[in-house]
């Protein structure tokens, strides 16, 4: 049965998606469009390029994730230069090892750009806070930048998406040609996408999967807040919830397979083995339940 997918932020969370996809291809379920925010657009991107779940799942448990945490020089031998950085660059760590990650697993698919996919089957959303905006690749890079969608880079895209405020060095520009933007994680706006595959009616075109990184649409774990950093987390986490919340009415939660990720935070970049697999189990433990009752 193919079905629609669309996946949520949620950092290094992701990992529990994997064990949700193994339970969904037992059932003979697989991927038409995809669609997700930050870590789930890295997800969607390599489903779209066409990475089966075993393949994900050996390239995540090989992958180190710290690597991903590039600063610069002078604020890795200089502590406290690192949060005047923060100030000048907008961002604690670079993004670049994460977008040449994600364009190298891409290209040994032999994808490159959206117009490496069939139209519409690959859709990332970000927030470009210059406009005060939503963005969705590559559907808004005409409207809002005049870029032509088809040949903009998945990798850069998937980038931007996942690049949390402060956190990572946002992008600035699109292009030579386009002026100044600051084009940040699409979780600011819309952590979970699931209108994305809806018609002007508001109905999909074939049953739609989304897996959501979190214990239900009205819950939000408690936060220890002991810092600036921890408070912004803590902030941008109550941001993400609150807009999604709104769309996730309790008349469609039951559409949604909710992943309860527990104490594993977005930014634990220094997971070890066992919580990997642990995250795995959760994803499918969670979907094991859901695809007993979904009806579509």
């Amino acid at each position: 049965m193919k079905v629609d997918a669309v996946f949520s932020g949620g950092g290094v969370k992701a990992f529990a998606f994997i064990g949700a996809m193994e339970v969904a291809d037992e059932h003979g379920i697989s991927f038409e469009r995809v669609a997700g925010t930050s870590a789930g657009a890295i997800m969607a991107a390599l489903i779209a390029a066409g990475y089966s779940t075993s393949e994900i799942k050996e390239m995540f448990l090989e992958l180190n994730l710290k690597s991903f945490l590039k600063e610069s020089r002078f604020g890795k031998f200089v502590p406290f230069l690192k949060w005047l950085l923060v100030y000048s660059r907008l961002g604690l760590y670079k993004g670049d090892e994460l977008e040449r990650w994600v364009d190298e697993k891409l290209a040994a698919k032999g994808v490159y750009t959206f117009n490496d996919l069939p139209q519409g089957y690959l859709k990332i959303v970000a927030s470009d806070l210059s406009l005060g905006k939503m963005v969705v690749f590559p559907d808004d890079l005409m409207r809002l930048y005049h870029i032509d969608s088809r040949s903009f880079s998945i990798a850069r895209a998937v980038r931007i998406s996942a690049s949390i405020p402060f956190f990572f060095i946002p992008i600035k520009r699109l292009g030579p040609q386009v002026e100044k933007h600051i084009l940040v994680d699409g979780g600011l706006l819309s952590n979970f996408p699931l209108w994305v595959f809806q018609n002007a009616e508001g109905k999909p075109l074939r049953p739609i999967l989304g897996m959501k990184l979190s214990s239900s649409y009205d819950i939000l774990p408690k936060r220890k807040i002991n810092n600036t950093i921890g408070l912004f987390m803590a902030l941008f986490s109550t941001m993400m919830h609150a807009h999604d919340a709104r769309y996730i009415s309790k008349s469609i939660a039951t559409e949604i397979m909710f992943i309860p990720t527990k104490d594993i935070d977005a930014t634990d970049f220094d997971l070890n083995e066992k919580e990997k697999y642990q995250l795995m189990e959760y994803g499918r433990e969670s979907a094991i339940k859901y695809l007993k009752n979904w009806t579509y």
